[in-house]
């Protein structure tokens, strides 16, 4: 039956005042005791006739009783156990063993399991059942000290735990009860856990030479060498400064750059890293890859040492070669004691002269102002060109006009007249195109204020129309336009004479004929005799200054001009209206504009409304 009461018999009494160890008449829970009955020599003793007639003899008192809590305090029973444990998701190991220790404390028959805590093992350990009396089965019984024993098994909470062994004071305490134990077991450890305690088994090929003495020997000793880098042979190349070192630990080099200030180089300290340099090659074989990521010496049949380095001679490291001019005072060192060398000058390093490579000007590509544009080939940041502030003040508002025709192969284009000004402030030059009504061209600003360049002038020597340029006659080009001019104003002649030092005289010679008729036309209004009355002479004289003026106009075509006059003229007078006149000198292209051409017809009249077209006639000689 299952036992429901764990009551213990009351040992302490009192009479009289004073204490006393009863014992006790019952066990836990009422249960029957055996341990206070007389054992089979007592009850045989006592079973004995006294020797002694006379009275009865005296009994022994009873030993005093001690209670099991205080009887096996700290009494522990402790058994070496392992259990084994499934490791589904591993490629490394299927089952895991687990080690524990079972502890039976004998004052309550109570129970734990302990297991040791490993280092980094991931799991978690240390108490795995704690200290209470562990169920045997549904019946209700308990593990009792009895039911435990070396080489056998033992399921606690659905976990099978195997005793291997156990310590000493178990073994006498078994031994004592009476309780044969069986024969010890050999802990079973972990395999994976073992497999991680073994050393890595390195593949290492043995070497005659001591590595490790040459590392403790050569330790943070270094070689350093100065160098230069010749590359001017390709584009944009130059001589570049490197420094060697050669590392005596483990026959390493390294090369870095040298960098200056304000140089222009990004800011990469190494050009070639930290490593062992092959200097001969194996002969390679055809299925060997021209490119690998590591060479092993089975490739190389000669690596870099530090005998390979001398101040004065040139080496050439992974294709580049590096002329080693000097070196530091510790390599001086180290090579006079271990290879006797005592040549360490320096060579001076000469630069190369830097080749001049002319500056190349790009033509004119025709936009903006020459010389603004040419700042853009001198600076990345262009300034504007300076200006001539005196010449800009002592001409301020003068200006110089001219009249222009404009020379085109188009009829339409013969016709039109334009007014050349010269800013004499900033030498440049606009053309402005009066509007005429019913000419179906729409006239205003032709060119804006700019500076013009003469033609054939490039950019290395540029020429600009000055005022000495323009004479009567003469022919302008104007961005791939001919102009030729035809006339100008009363204020250029009064400011060429007024400084007549500053132009040549052949400009100021040619206005002052082209105004002579004017001047005299001038005069002769001015005095009292009638225009109808001149004479023959004055009438030839305007008609060769005319016919000097017409020359100019190099699209007027004599011949054209009297077939026409000629078929207007029907009843063959030599008379033609007014009107009409004018008519048809605008649809020849005739600058009736002009000052002597409109004198010449004043000349020509006959009354008011006619004009005799023969005498005009004259200024167009075929």
């Amino acid at each position: 039956p299952q036992k429901t009461s764990f009551h213990r018999s009351q040992t302490l009494g009192y009479k009289n005042g004073f204490a006393f160890s009863r014992l006790p008449t019952v066990g836990i829970g009422r249960e029957r005791l055996y341990v206070n009955q007389l054992s089979q020599a007592e009850l045989d003793e006592l079973s004995k006739r006294p020797m002694l007639t006379y009275r009865q003899a005296k009994q022994a008192p009873p030993s005093g009783f001690i209670p099991a809590h205080v009887a096996f305090d700290k009494k522990i029973l402790k058994f070496d156990a392992y259990f084994q444990e499934d490791v589904p998701l591993s490629a490394e190991e299927r089952y895991r063993i687990r080690q524990v220790a079972i502890y039976y404390y004998l004052e309550d028959d109570s129970m734990s399991v302990i297991e040791p805590v490993v280092q980094n093992s991931g799991l978690l350990q240390g108490k795995l059942i704690r200290r209470h009396r562990v169920p045997k089965n549904d019946g209700g019984d308990h593990y009792h000290w009895k039911d435990l024993n070396r080489g056998m098994n033992i399921t606690m909470y659905g976990r099978m735990y195997r005793i291997v062994d156990c310590d000493p004071f178990t073994q006498v305490f078994l031994e004592s009860q009476g309780i044969e134990l069986n024969p010890p077991e050999k802990m079973v450890f972990d395999p994976y856990t073992e497999l991680r305690r073994m050393p890595m088994h390195k593949y290492v090929t043995p070497s005659d030479f001591d590595q490790l003495k040459q590392f403790l020997t050569y330790d943070k000793q270094v070689l350093r060498f100065y160098a230069m880098w010749d590359d001017t042979d390709s584009i944009f190349g130059e001589n570049r400064p490197y420094i060697i070192h050669y590392y005596l630990a483990d026959d390493t080099v390294e090369v870095r750059e040298v960098y200056k200030q304000n140089d222009g180089r990004d800011p990469f300290p190494i050009l070639i890293k930290r490593q062992r340099l092959p200097k001969t090659f194996v002969d390679k074989k055809k299925s060997f890859p021209s490119c690998v990521l590591e060479i092993s010496d089975q490739e190389v049949l000669e690596w870099y040492t530090a005998k390979d380095f001398a101040v004065g001679k040139s080496t050439t490291l992974l294709g580049r070669t590096f002329f080693i001019y000097d070196c530091d005072e510790f390599t001086r060192n180290f090579y006079r004691d271990k290879f006797g060398i005592t040549d360490f000058q320096p060579v001076e390093i000469k630069k190369k002269p830097l080749e001049e490579v002319p500056q190349v000007i790009p033509p004119y590509n025709g936009f903006g102002v020459l010389e603004d544009s040419l700042q853009n080939c001198f600076s990345l940041l262009p300034k504007p060109p300076r200006k001539d502030v005196i010449k800009m003040l002592e001409n301020d508002h003068r200006v110089l006009r001219y009249q222009v025709a404009l020379e085109s192969p188009n009829p339409e284009d013969r016709k039109r007249r334009f007014i050349l000004s010269y800013f004499l402030s900033n030498d440049m030059i606009s053309i402005y195109e009066p509007p005429v009504r019913n000419s179906g061209i729409i006239g205003g600003k032709y060119l804006g204020k700019t500076r013009v360049a003469k033609p054939g002038s490039t950019t290395e020597n540029v020429m600009y129309y000055e005022p000495s340029d323009l004479t009567i006659g003469s022919t302008i080009e104007v961005f791939g336009h001919r102009f030729v001019i035809t006339d100008a104003d009363e204020y250029v002649l009064n400011y060429m004479e007024s400084n007549a030092e500053s132009f040549p005289t052949a400009t100021l010679q040619s206005l002052r004929d082209h105004f002579r008729p004017r001047q005299v036309l001038k005069e002769t209004a001015k005095s009292d005799i009638p225009m109808l009355g001149t004479s023959d002479q004055e009438m030839d004289e305007l008609i060769v200054q005319a016919q000097e003026e017409m020359k100019l106009h190099k699209y007027l075509n004599n011949k054209s001009i009297q077939e026409a006059f000629l078929q207007c003229d029907t009843d063959g007078s030599g008379i033609l209206d007014k009107a009409k006149f004018l008519a048809l000198c605008d649809s020849l292209s005739v600058p009736t504009n002009s000052f002597l051409v409109n004198k010449l017809i004043d000349l020509c009249s006959c009354g008011e409304d006619k004009i005799n077209y023969r005498d005009f006639l004259r200024a167009f000689p075929c």
